[in-house]
């Protein structure tokens, strides 16, 4: 889920730095997901773990943090992101997923703001607006309904992919599963659950972003109208 946030909030920001009339900020765009996107996504996450997860929780002192807070505080961070004692390996996992996702989000968000015909940019700076108001008002709103399916489908390989943090020993759900299997030998029982629960999972993702689809193609056709 944060993954997923990331990857939304960072994709964003650099498709927009893709699309800027900046000569710059494009290239800084076009870096990021030419760098991500050829580099093996399993190195990425050893990197990330050894290098920047376990030394950001180390700077930023997450331990003393999270000791520091109230009860209720360390019961709700225990709920959202799991036991003080992973803060670091999900540090990592969180930003290296969101990073790797970030820049396949980046080309769809890209792409539905090039989709929108000339005319829209053209007739919204007639009507006075910044670009900042041309995106926030008339561009990303008609953008959302065309890329919300690609997107869709980038989020449930964001659910895919989490797998992979077993490896740092994320206790997500493969990594549960291994375990498991190590300490029952029910090896094909516990893999087909994981497969099922796999699969209900990205099917309800599938259901939503379907029905957030149809709401929003029927709200952009009344505004048309």
């Amino acid at each position: 889920l944060w993954s997923g946030v990331l990857a939304l909030v960072l994709g964003t920001l650099m498709a927009l730095a893709r699309t800027s009339p900046r000569p710059f900020r494009r290239m800084v765009g076009a870096a990021y997901v030419e760098l991500v996107r050829n580099l093996p996504p399993l190195v990425l996450v050893f990197l990330g773990y050894f290098f920047l997860g376990s030394q950001l929780a180390a700077a930023l002192d997450l331990h003393a943090r999270v000791l520091a807070l109230p009860p209720w505080g360390r019961d709700l961070l225990d709920l959202l992101l799991g036991p003080p004692s992973q803060f670091p390996e999900l540090l990592s996992a969180v930003l290296l997923l969101g990073l790797l996702e970030g820049a396949y989000v980046t080309e769809i968000v890209r792409a539905g703001i090039n989709s929108l015909e000339r005319e829209q940019w053209e007739a919204s700076c007639a009507l006075g607006f910044t670009r900042g108001q041309q995106l926030r008002f008339v561009i990303l709103p008609q953008a959302l309904a065309r890329m919300l399916p690609a997107l869709a489908g980038q989020f449930i390989s964001t659910v895919k992919d989490s797998a992979i943090v077993a490896v740092i020993s994320v206790q997500e759900l493969t990594f549960q599963a291994m375990e498991l299997s190590a300490a029952t030998y029910r090896t094909f029982e516990i893999w087909l659950t994981v497969l099922g629960l796999y699969l209900v999972l990205n099917a309800l993702f599938s259901l939503l972003a379907r029905r957030l689809e149809a709401r929003l193609a029927r709200r952009l056709g009344r505004i048309g109208a």
